[in-house]
């Protein structure tokens, strides 16, 4: 069985990501290594609101490109992605941050980092299935019935969540509680929607524990399933984080 530490929501905190892979037993260098030979996996929205996005891309753009981690996209990724290829995106709910970055580089470092990226996203699956398809992780999650297939269905849910169409005051899409509502033939590990801990349904987890809102960072250990967090930098946001209650 294969040894994976699946890393929550990053959106750019760039310091908690290696306050975090420290803690779990990695060593940063010119490149990223782990003793045990385990595997970090990146599950989305490395970028935006947060104070240093473009260190994020850069580490783990090399990672990845080197086969020292994974990585599948998240929905903040999709819209970065977007920018970069000159499509008509709004800059607001976070990518305005990332591009206040980008502006301040050289043309020379903005096409290098700009081409990193596309190329880490191109790359990417929409979301993994891992150690033998008994881990799944996907940004947003996934409904059991889309495990194995590909398509708009399939990013719109992983990228997006189980939308109803309908969206919240603030312009947050309403989304369906869908771990609640099924059996997985596998374990699923995604974040997307921020909870002040993890949240533990049936065979699904949610790891986004709401970094750049003040909360932690946190990483599932796989095939322990136990998480490991580190307290964020960010002023804390309590209206950011989804109550179930």
């Amino acid at each position: 069985m294969k040894q994976f530490d699946i890393i929550g929501d990053i959106h750019g905190c760039y310091d908690e990501m290696n306050e975090l892979l420290v803690r779990l037993g990695y060593k940063i260098g010119s490149d990223l290594s782990h003793r045990n030979g385990r595997i970090p996996v990146f599950l989305g929205d490395l970028t935006d609101r947060g104070p240093s996005s473009l260190a994020v891309i850069e580490d783990v753009c090399r990672w990845v490109k080197n086969n020292h981690a994974l990585y599948c996209p998240g929905n903040h990724c999709n819209k970065l992605y977007r920018y970069f290829l000159g499509r008509n995106v709004m800059i607001k709910h976070g990518l305005e941050t990332t591009v206040e970055e980008l502006n301040h580089l050289s043309s020379s470092d903005f096409r290098r980092i700009s081409h990193s990226f596309i190329e880490l996203y191109e790359q990417a699956e929409l979301y993994l299935q891992l150690d033998n398809n008994q881990l799944v992780v996907a940004h947003a999650g996934i409904r059991p019935d889309l495990i194995g297939s590909k398509g708009k269905r399939v990013k719109s849910f992983v990228l997006y969540g189980d939308i109803t169409g309908e969206t919240h005051g603030d312009g947050r899409p309403v989304r369906r509680d869908w771990a609640s509502k099924h059996s997985f033939p596998a374990f699923i590990v995604y974040g997307h929607t921020p909870v002040a801990d993890p949240r533990w349904i049936g065979d699904t987890v949610n790891i986004d524990t709401g970094c750049v809102f003040g909360g932690q960072l946190t990483a599932l250990q796989w095939p322990e399933k136990t998480t490991l967090s580190v307290p964020s930098n960010q002023p804390y946001v309590e209206d950011k984080f989804q109550s179930f209650n």
